[in-house]
């Protein structure tokens, strides 16, 4: 019977699907609401230890929807970290570890380019409870003036010396949250694990324009006439992310051995989980799909999961995770393989052609027959 119980940096999960950070986790009611409901770990959003200057501004959603159906298929926000304050933060944290003591909290943390600042933020979390950190090196928008998120995570050596801050004085495991917002992600990956974390979280949402509003030649989400990049998520950006968890994947196979990737953009079944793990994901994040269905999506999603193992007669997570790596090569290396592939065919097919007695010779194939048989 499989189960999808997992073990991942020392972190016991009864499944592999992880809230990730943002709305869905935006106080202790709602992560409590998570935890009920079964999800394997839970992200809180993004915290700070001076949330006084994180002002969000309303609408900050744009949303694409499926000319034929309606269905949402593209989401994007220009969405801030929280605006709660780091001591409320610190109260709710310790509230969930009494009333979910088996529920896998984990902190996602953002500071300025500041080591003090990191340190402390780290050190506080750890006193309140939490079970593990992810790093918002990330966020596409929003307070790159303070060198926070994607400001950081775009620049490998920046993101490594923030990095090693954080490992010097954590004691519990740590990701790195990577922006897909650059040439080649393997860079910030390879800096993270330089530093010391135990994984990396792949991918961030994408910096993007939703669209413009061909009324009021406005771009949306409209905010007083005005709006500002942010970034895409939803179902449209599942195959960029599960190119750049390939290409982690990779490196964590040649160069990291041992340590996680987890993976998320555009999962919203239990299928769409399976080709993450596929690629060699550990666990799988869902932020935008509880936005979309509420927080009981993660039953179905459980369910499709174990039907997929079930189906292909795998106990565990472990059993097929990073199993379709080994079918990517480079693009000569399909065009040899190709070419071998037809000339073993022509072969296998010139062979049937030979016949193997007079009674085979047939008027119609007279001729190919005669090719079969002869060199030269």
């Amino acid at each position: 019977m499989p189960t999808l119980a997992t073990t991942v940096d020392g972190l016991k999960l009864p499944n592999p699907f992880v809230i990730g950070s943002g709305p869905p986790g935006t106080n202790g009611k709602v992560i409590g609401r998570a935890f009920d409901e079964g999800w394997g770990a839970v992200i809180c959003k993004t915290v700070s230890l001076d949330a006084s200057k994180v002002i969000n501004v309303q609408p900050r959603y744009g949303r694409l929807r499926s000319r034929e159906t309606g269905e949402i298929y593209g989401w994007e926000n220009i969405e801030l970290i929280s605006d709660r304050s780091f001591d409320t933060w610190l109260d709710e944290f310790k509230a969930l570890k009494d009333s979910h003591p088996d529920g896998v909290l984990i902190a996602s943390i953002m500071e300025e380019y500041n080591k003090n600042a990191w340190q402390e933020i780290v050190g506080r979390c750890e006193e309140a409870g939490v079970d593990s950190f992810e790093l918002n090196m990330s966020c596409p928008h929003g307070m790159p003036e303070r060198r926070m998120g994607a400001a950081v995570g775009e620049d490998p050596v920046a993101l490594e010396e923030v990095c090693r801050w954080v490992m010097e004085v954590a004691t519990k495991p740590v990701w790195a949250k990577m922006t897909p917002n650059v040439t080649h992600i393997e860079d910030p990956a390879r800096a993270a694990f330089r530093a010391g974390c135990q994984g990396v979280a792949a991918i961030n949402t994408i910096r993007s324009v939703i669209g413009v509003d061909l009324d009021t030649l406005r771009p949306e989400p409209n905010v007083e006439g005005y709006t500002t990049p942010g970034g895409y998520s939803c179902q449209a950006v599942r195959p960029i992310a599960l190119r750049m968890c390939m290409e982690i994947s990779k490196v964590i196979e040649t160069e990291y051995p041992g340590r996680t990737l987890s993976g998320l953009g555009g999962v919203e079944t239990g299928e769409d989980a399976a080709q993450f793990i596929l690629l060699g994901s550990s666990t799988v994040q869902v932020c935008t799909g509880v936005m979309k269905m509420g927080y009981g999506c993660v039953g179905p999603m459980k369910d499709q999961l174990l039907a997929f193992m079930e189906k292909h007669k795998f106990e565990t997570i472990d059993d097929f995770r990073g199993k379709s790596l080994p079918y990517f090569t480079t693009h000569s290396d399909l065009v040899r393989r190709q070419a071998e592939a037809r000339a073993a065919k022509k072969a296998e097919a010139d062979k049937k052609k030979m016949i193997k007695g007079d009674a085979e010779w047939t008027g119609d194939d007279f001729v190919d027959q005669s090719d079969a048989l002869a060199r030269g």
